[in-house]
């Protein structure tokens, strides 16, 4: 059995402010094999990597498809800027860490995949909006496909197959055995979030999951070597 990819959830976001450079950074050190992040549109047109629709100012929250790219580079979360999907890649191009994207805001798909597409396989899109990812496939047949999911669907592998996805991001409470085995029947792969319990994460690789993520990068690493010297 093989071990599965630890993704750093919005970065190695236990360490570092989610989402930020720093974040990205410290994740590959740490040894994760991918990061995962959200971007958001800009009202001039450029892709933002952060979680939330809004920016803190003060007691208010400002909607980041009304400012423009210069407009969030004023603002600071936990000490870091906001930084952009280009600028991400450009941190992140020299190494060997898949960068998967999650697809927030709208009109995030077309904007995203022309970002990624010269990455290959090293890229992938998500989104719970599956329009979104639909919308993908149209724009960049190329770019790898993920749908997110909270719901135990009575055919796991419908979602994907419906969207031309390979991944499948499940909720991990509502993982077991045979929904890893009806999406790799079907060639996909199973992506776990948001795992933070280490014993879980433990479980989780033992029913053939591909792939992990996580906020704790180093906890998770730590336990999954451990299970592999056991056997």
């Amino acid at each position: 059995m093989s071990r599965p990819e630890v993704i750093a959830h919005r970065g190695a976001s236990c360490e570092r402010p989610e989402n930020s450079l720093a974040a990205f950074v410290r994740a590959a050190e740490l040894g994760a094999n991918a990061v995962e992040l959200d971007v958001h549109l800009t009202a001039d047109g450029h892709l933002v990597v952060h979680h939330d629709p809004t920016l803190p100012d003060g007691a208010l929250r400002r909607p980041i498809g009304l400012l423009t790219l210069a407009e969030v580079r004023a603002f600071r979360v936990q000490g870091e800027g906001v930084p952009t999907l280009d600028e991400v890649i450009s941190v992140l191009y020299d190494g060997p860490l898949r960068i998967y994207c999650e697809l927030k805001g709208v009109r995030t798909a077309p904007f995203a995949v022309a970002a990624l597409e010269h990455l290959g396989d090293r890229a992938a899109v998500h989104s719970f909006d599956h329009r979104m990812v639909a919308e993908a496939r149209v724009v960049a047949p190329g770019v790898v496909r993920g749908v997110t999911e909270t719901s135990y669907h009575r055919d796991p592998a419908f979602p994907m197959r419906d969207v031309g996805a390979r991944d499948l991001w499940q909720y991990e409470p509502s993982i077991d055995r045979p929904l890893v085995a009806a999406v790799h029947a079907g060639g996909g792969r199973v992506i776990a979030w948001t795992v933070n319990d280490l014993s879980r994460a433990t479980e989780l690789a033992a029913l053939g999951v591909d792939g992990i993520c996580t906020d704790d990068v180093a906890g998770v690493l730590s336990a999954l070597s451990a299970l592999a010297a056991s056997r």
